[in-house]
């Protein structure tokens, strides 16, 4: 397994995997997806045999705050460290860095806790409408 800088020739492979495992309405097209892929300071892939079975962005200052905003991985390839592969990328080892991230899928929070994230009660957030991803 390859963690790598996702191109743009990666768009459509990972449309398709967002699109096939739940995250269709949050990417809309693989135009927009594009530009989400783009506008993100970090957008990594993870490859097994030739095939992106993982995928993860985020955007921060690489200096003191970032926000990790999809982490996603394929069911066949689940539970083999390729999540925690991808969030050790684009995280790193950085103590200075505060990482904050959302944890709604069912899951994510015992997922995340593993690797050093914790619940927090200082955040807030003013939600996107349903239909932004169109």
């Amino acid at each position: 397994m390859q963690i790598r800088n996702a191109t743009p020739s990666d768009a459509e492979a990972i449309h398709r995997l967002l699109s096939t495992n739940g995250w269709a309405h949050r990417i809309g097209s693989v135009e927009r997806l594009g530009r989400l892929i783009s506008a993100s300071q970090q957008a990594v892939v993870a490859v097994a045999d030739g095939e992106i079975v993982g995928f993860a962005r985020a955007i921060g200052d690489g200096i003191s705050n970032g926000y990790l905003s999809m982490v996603m991985v394929a069911e066949p390839f689940r539970r083999r460290g390729i999540g925690q592969a991808l969030v050790e990328h684009i995280a790193g080892s950085s103590p200075d860095i505060t990482w904050v991230l959302r944890a709604g899928r069912p899951g994510a929070a015992e997922f995340f806790a593993k690797l050093g994230f914790r619940a927090s009660s200082v955040a807030m957030e003013r939600p996107r409408s349903r239909s932004s991803a169109d």
